[in-house]
């Protein structure tokens, strides 16, 4: 597996409504786009910094996994979304070969029409991770 750069940070956020403001006034960030991507039960907002971007997670849903994370966790980073040069589903072929141990079998539709896999975080020293790729490059 080949990963390209980091793609995004997932950050659970109460409310982007909230959040948004303090990305914007005070970092300096601009919110590039807000999506809802419905089969996840969460509302995303994203924002850039040089080449990685900063992803917000609300959860439209008390049964959301945001809405959990937030419940037992509280706010804050959620996940770290690496970009693979060689596709999700080789990279799951591979990672699973070495016994880490997967969410999705299979690729997902993620935000901004991405193709997207998570790796489970008892096996990824604890971090929870996302594998992502752009199916138009």
């Amino acid at each position: 597996m080949e990963l390209s750069h980091i793609e995004h940070l997932g950050i659970a956020v109460k409310s982007l409504e909230e959040a948004i403001p303090y990305y914007e006034n005070i970092l300096g960030l601009k919110c590039y786009a807000i999506e809802e991507v419905a089969d996840q039960k969460v509302k995303t907002a994203f924002f850039k910094v040089g080449q990685t971007k900063i992803e917000l997670l609300e959860s439209t849903s008390p049964e959301g996994t945001i809405a959990s994370f937030i419940e037992k966790r509280g706010e804050g980073i959620h996940h770290i979304a690496f970009a693979v040069k060689d596709g999700v589903q080789n990279a799951l072929t591979e990672v699973e070969g070495k016994g880490v141990r997967l969410i999705d079998k299979a690729p997902r539709k993620g935000a901004e029409g991405l193709n997207i896999a998570f790796l489970h975080p008892k096996s990824t020293q604890g971090v929870l991770t996302e594998l992502c790729e752009n199916p138009n490059e």
